[in-house]
């Protein structure tokens, strides 16, 4: 795929959609990192309905911290794997108490050495908090990526370096929004609603269905 085509298709998604964010409910930067957690191998909506009732009740680190793992199960106890989820909030909130006085990390490798805290989990922080252009690679982006020929490889790494390297400056903050709710709602993994894609003509997807 060339600059230019690959340059189009990034306009034509920031026209139709000139502020994304993620789909996740927060109100902080904190909430925002509880919720990313909580999202591994499950649906926002999941979380969403989990957070409601956490939020109101607990939503800084000291106050999830007090409820201890027994207490926040009773909250996300609905979500996939939500035990392990979590202990590692609980320890997660303990460090940020004892060594960012609270405060969620602006940097990668702070963020990473949060238990539950990966690479693409502190991508997401970086990119919806803080504003900067980094590339959370899920399986939506892996596959718009690849299919559409836009940044194709092999990996999640590899794609992100690819995106972070062929997409146009100027696109690179919102990219990931972008890129994840085209993956969720048109460019589906089963069946691609491409006959009313916005960028079909321009996608390379040799198996278009249309």
């Amino acid at each position: 795929m060339n600059r230019s085509k690959r340059h189009e298709i990034f306009a034509r998604l920031r026209d139709a959609n000139p502020n994304p964010t993620t789909e996740l409910k927060f109100n902080s930067s904190f909430e925002l990192l509880v919720a990313v957690i909580l999202s591994a191998q499950a649906t926002d909506v999941s979380v969403n309905k989990a957070t409601a009732k956490l939020y109101p009740v607990a939503n800084t680190p000291d106050m999830i911290y007090a409820l201890g793992v027994e207490g926040l199960k009773k909250y996300i106890k609905t979500i996939g794997l939500y035990n392990n989820k979590a202990e590692n909030i609980i320890k997660t909130c303990r460090l940020l108490i004892d060594r960012h006085d609270g405060r969620i990390p602006d940097n990668r490798a702070d963020l990473e050495a949060l238990p539950g805290v990966g690479r693409k989990t502190a991508n997401v922080i970086l990119n919806t908090a803080f504003d900067l252009p980094v590339m959370a690679v899920d399986t939506h982006i892996f596959r718009v990526s690849n299919r559409t020929r836009i940044a194709p490889g092999k990996t999640v790494l590899e794609v992100e370096k690819k995106l972070l390297k062929l997409i146009p400056n100027e696109f690179l903050v919102n990219a990931h929004h972008w890129l994840i709710l085209h993956g969720r709602y048109t460019c589906m993994a089963i069946k691609p609603k491409c006959s009313r894609c916005i960028i079909s003509d321009l996608c390379e997807y040799k198996a278009k269905m249309v």
